[in-house]
C-alpha cells in the first residue's frame, strides 16, 4: 500500500493504492482518494488520522516542535575515565577496602565521584556533591559519605597504592628499574598550624601561610609509583629515608635507581641508599667540590655524547659518609655544552643588574629575598659598605656551560645516566600537573586524616591523567593534560523530553576526544538515544 500522486489540470490529488500482482503481474487499486494536495496541507483530521495509523504500526510518533522541552546539558565524557577506572580495577579494591569497614554506602561511587572532580572541574568537595547531576548515569553520592570516604581513604593509603603499582605491572608488563623522587611543597588558605599543617620554606612563594611537604615518586613514564605527606616544615633531603623505606617494604623493589635533584643529596641519604641495596644520580654541586674535583673538571680531555651537542667527562670520587666512618665510592660525570654556557651568562649577566640596582639603595640589600643577586654583592664589614663582589662573579664564570651528576651505579653507561637525569623534567612535569590541571590546591578539609585522604584522591586524579597521556604518546598523540580535560569535557548531550520521554541528543565533540575514544575502543553513543537506553 502507497500514496499515489496524480496531476489533473493544474491540481495535483492524493489517492491511496493498493499494490498487488495477478498472473505474474503487477496491479494497482485505488482503494480511496485524500482529495486535492493542496486541501489536504494543514488538514487537522488527515494529521489526527495519519498520527493513529503510526501508533496502530508501533512506528515512532513524529513530535510536534511545541512538544519538545528545553535541553540540559549532560556530560558522558567521563565513561573514558571510568573505563581506565576500571582496567586498574578500582571499584574492586576499595569494595576489599569498604568490606573491612562498617560504612553502609559505595565507597567505589563516592571516591570516583571526587575524582572526576579533579580531572574535569576541579573544586571543593561540596562543589562535586552539588554539580554531580552533570554527569549522565552517575550514581547519585550524598554529601556525608563524601567526607567520610576521606577518613577512609586516609587509612587505606598505602593499601591502594600497592594495589595500583601491582596492577600497573600486570597491565604493562612493568619492571620498575628507574623512578623519579623529588618534593615540592602545597600551601593551605591558613595560618593555623597543627601536627601536618606547618610553616616552612614555601616552594609556591607563600612564605605566610600554613603548608605540608608533598614526596611524589613516578616511574619513567611519568605514571605515581607512590607519595608521602610529610609536616609542613621538613627539609626536602630528610624526605627521602621514609620514601625509600616505603619503596623497599610495600612494593618489594629489588633493583632501583632513583633519580633525584641537588635538594635530595645529602651525604645520609647517600648512605641510606647504599644501605637499602640501591642506586643513585642526582646533582652533583660542581661549584661546592672539593679544589682537586674543580681542577679536574676544569681541565679538558672531554668525550662527544653521540646524537647531542653536549661533552662529558667521568671522575672518579671517593669520600666520607655520615656517620664518617663509611666510605663511599661514587663516579661523577661533568657535562658541558655551549647552549648552557650561553644561558649561565645570560642568567649571571641579570644577576649582576640586579645586584646593581640594590647597590644603588643599600637599605634595601638585607631585606631582599633576590638570592641570585645577592651572591654578588660583598661587604666590607658586616651589613656595611656594599659593593659588587667581582672576585664573586669570576669565580662563577669559570663554570659556564659544566653541569654535573653523581652516580654509585656501576653498571650504568655515562650516556643512560645523563639521559636518565634529563628526564628529571617529568617529575617537576608531575607537579605543575597537580598543581595546576588537577589543581591539588586549595586544599578544602583541614583536619589531618581528611587531608590525607585528599591527597588519596589526587593521586587516583594524577593516575588516571597520567594514563591517558601514555595511552595517547604510544599512538604518537601529543596532548596537554588540558586539552585532554577539554576533550573530555566536549563529549556532552543535550537531555530533551518529546512529550513525556526524554532523550539524548549527542553535541558535537573535538577532534581529539575522537581519538581518545578510538585509543580506548570506547563506542561512541548514537546521535539521538532515548534517555532508558542509555547505560555506563
Amino acid at each position: 500500500m502507497f500514496i499515489k500522486m496524480t496531476k489533473s489540470g493544474k491540481y495535483e490529488y492524493c489517492q491511496v493504492v493498493h499494490s498487488y500482482k495477478e498472473d505474474g503481474v503487477t496491479r494497482h487499486k485505488v482503494l480511496f482518494g485524500l482529495g486535492r494536495l493542496d486541501k489536504i496541507k494543514n488538514d487537522t483530521s488527515i494529521q489526527s488520522f495519519a498520527k493513529k495509523l503510526l501508533e496502530l504500526s508501533g512506528a515512532p510518533t513524529i513530535a510536534s516542535l511545541d512538544n519538545i522541552s528545553e535541553s540540559e546539558i549532560l556530560n558522558w565524557g567521563h565513561i573514558v575515565y571510568k573505563k581506565i577506572w576500571e582496567e586498574f580495577g578500582l571499584d574492586a579494591i576499595l569494595s576489599r577496602i569498604a568490606s573491612k569497614t562498617k560504612i553502609g554506602y559505595c565507597l567505589g561511587s563516592a571516591s570516583f565521584l571526587m575524582t572526576l572532580n579533579h580531572l574535569l572541574c576541579p573544586s571543593s568537595k561540596l562543589a562535586a556533591y552539588n554539580g554531580q547531576n552533570k554527569y549522565m548515569g552517575l550514581k547519585e553520592t550524598d554529601l556525608h559519605q563524601i567526607y567520610r570516604s576521606l577518613d577512609v581513604l586516609a587509612d587505606a593509603k598505602e593499601e591502594i597504592e600497592a594495589e595500583i603499582f601491582e596492577a600497573n605491572k600486570s597491565l604493562f608488563n612493568m619492571e620498575v628499574d628507574v623512578v623519579f623522587y623529588d618534593v615540592t611543597t602545597i600551601s593551605f588558605c591558613s595560618e593555623r598550624s597543627d601536627d601536618l599543617k606547618d610553616f616552612g620554606f614555601s616552594k609556591d612563594g607563600k612564605p605566610n601561610k600554613v603548608q605540608v611537604v608533598l614526596g611524589l615518586v613516578i616511574d619513567c613514564y611519568g605514571r605515581p609509583v607512590g607519595y608521602e605527606i610529610f609536616s609542613g616544615n621538613t627539609f626536602d633531603a630528610k624526605t627521602l629515608p621514609s620514601a625509600l623505606e616505603s619503596l623497599k617494604r610495600r612494593f618489594g623493589i629489588r633493583k632501583l635507581i632513583i633519580v633525584a635533584d641537588k635538594g635530595i643529596s645529602s651525604k645520609i641519604n647517600l648512605k641510606e641508599i647504599e644501605d637499602a641495596g640501591y642506586s643513585y644520580i642526582f646533582a652533583y654541586r660542581l661549584k661546592q667540590a672539593s679544589e682537586a674535583i674543580k681542577t679536574a673538571a676544569l681541565a679538558g680531555g672531554y668525550i662527544d655524547l653521540e646524537g647531542q651537542f653536549l661533552k662529558y667527562k667521568v671522575i672518579d670520587n671517593a669520600f666520607k659518609s655520615v656517620p664518617k666512618e663509611h666510605d663511599l665510592v661514587q663516579k661523577i660525570i661533568i657535562t658541558y655544552s655551549d647552549a648552557r654556557a650561553r644561558k649561565d651568562k645570560m642568567d649571571r649577566d641579570r644577576a649582576i643588574e640586579k645586584a646593581k640596582e640594590l647597590l644603588k639603595s643599600p637599605s634595601k640589600i638585607k631585606a631582599s629575598n633576590k638570592r641570585g643577586a645577592k651572591k654578588y654583592i660583598g661587604a666590607e664589614d658586616s651589613d656595611v659598605n656594599y659593593f659588587l663582589n667581582e672576585d664573586a662573579i669570576n669565580s662563577d664564570a669559570r663554570f659556564d656551560g659544566y653541569y654535573a651528576i653523581a652516580t654509585n651505579e656501576v653498571s650504568i653507561s655515562c650516556e643512560d645516566a645523563i639521559n636518565a637525569y634529563h628526564n628529571l623534567w617529568k617529575i617537576e612535569d608531575s607537579f605543575r600537573l597537580m598543581k595546576s590541571t588537577l589543581e591539588v590546591r586549595p586544599v578544602f578539609v583541614w583536619t589531618p586524616k581528611r587531608i590525607k585522604g585528599h591527597f588519596v584522591i589526587c593521586f587516583l586524579a594524577f593516575l588516571l591523567a597520567r594514563h591517558i597521556e601514555y595511552k595517547l604518546a604510544k599512538n604518537n598523540i601529543s596532548a596537554s593534560a588540558e586539552k585532554i580535560r577539554q576533550a573530555i569535557n566536549s563529549l556532552q548531550f543535550a537531555k530533551i523530553n518529546i512529550g513525556t520521554k526524554p532523550y539524548l541528543v549527542k553535541t558535537q565533540a573535538n577532534e581529539l576526544a575522537h581519538k581518545i575514544l578510538r585509543i580506548l575502543k570506547i563506542a561512541s553513543p548514537k546521535n539521538v538515544t532515548a534517555a532508558e537506553d542509555f547505560s555506563l
